[in-house]
């Protein structure tokens, strides 16, 4: 076995999305940070109103997938398919953009901390054209696992903890996503799984951690090396960070806003299709 390390260090960067709600932009932040098959990193958190208020009204997506995790909060989701759903404490919702869906997430709260994050997953171009889906996945669905100095909770991917194989709410993907929030006590240290096979980074967002004898920064997507496994340990008063990993695509990608494929060709046609009311005929 090999332990990973660090391998590139993406600050997030301030910006903001939709009607003008401020992130955190790691990855994404232009092309060539990137980390396939991811195409962007968003965190979103803030007490006060005005940095969220506005929300993300209605808009189109095509080619890719988006998975959104509340930390704390709540946002409501609808799309032309006619899914709603309340995106709150701990939950996650897994949208499949596909040939195309258009929704909005508009935040059903007018005071307090609204927290969470934002990934963009790619779609092979077999899979770019696909019926568009959705699934509002609630906290209790998600396995909450726990390990000698801390827990995990295991969103999607398949792990092996404490001599068993843990399945997260979300498995069976072509590029077979692992996510996980994890929890460390203070200084305490773990070591968990990665596939060898795939690209994978870090993401601080509460305390301090450190992965081998390298500081992890907060608010930045740390890259991992090679390898097939990570050792991370908790600061004095623990940490919170996600784990992010999936196979590469390998394939080309060309982003237009909220469209992802592969050719300048399909991008133009997936402008024309929403002009003419058909991105998600």
């Amino acid at each position: 076995m090999t332990e990973r390390t660090l391998r590139q260090i993406i600050p997030g960067a301030e910006t903001s999305d939709g009607a003008g709600v401020r992130i955190k932009r790691s990855l994404g932040q232009q092309p060539s940070l990137r980390l396939d098959p991811f195409l962007m990193l968003d965190e979103f958190g803030s007490a006060e109103a005005a940095d969220y208020i506005a929300g993300f009204p209605s808009h189109p997506h095509r080619g890719f997938e988006t998975v959104t995790y509340m930390i704390e909060g709540h946002m409501l989701h609808e799309d032309h398919l006619g899914n709603r759903g309340d995106l709150r404490n701990g939950g996650v919702q897994w949208m499949t953009a596909g040939r195309g869906i258009i929704h909005s997430e508009m935040p059903q709260q007018e005071e307090g901390v609204m927290r969470g994050f934002q990934l963009w997953l790619n779609l092979p171009a077999s899979e770019k054209m696909i019926e568009a889906g959705y699934r509002d996945i609630q906290p209790e669905d998600i396995p909450d696992i726990d390990f000698d100095g801390g827990r995990l909770k295991l969103i999607a991917g398949t792990m092996e903890i404490g001599g068993a194989t843990r399945h997260g709410a979300v498995t069976g993907r072509s590029t077979q996503p692992v996510y996980a929030d994890i929890h460390l006590d203070s200084n305490a240290r773990v070591t968990l799984p990665v596939p060898a096979t795939h690209n994978g980074l870090l993401y601080l967002y509460d305390g301090e951690a450190s992965l081998g004898s390298e500081s992890l920064q907060r608010n930045a997507a740390s890259v991992l090396g090679d390898g097939d496994r990570i050792s991370i340990a908790g600061g004095t008063h623990g940490a919170r960070l996600l784990l992010i990993a999936g196979k590469p695509i390998g394939e080309p990608v060309v982003q237009y806003g909220p469209f992802v494929m592969n050719t300048r060709e399909e991008i133009e046609q997936a402008l024309q299709d929403f002009r003419d009311g058909r991105l998600t005929a």
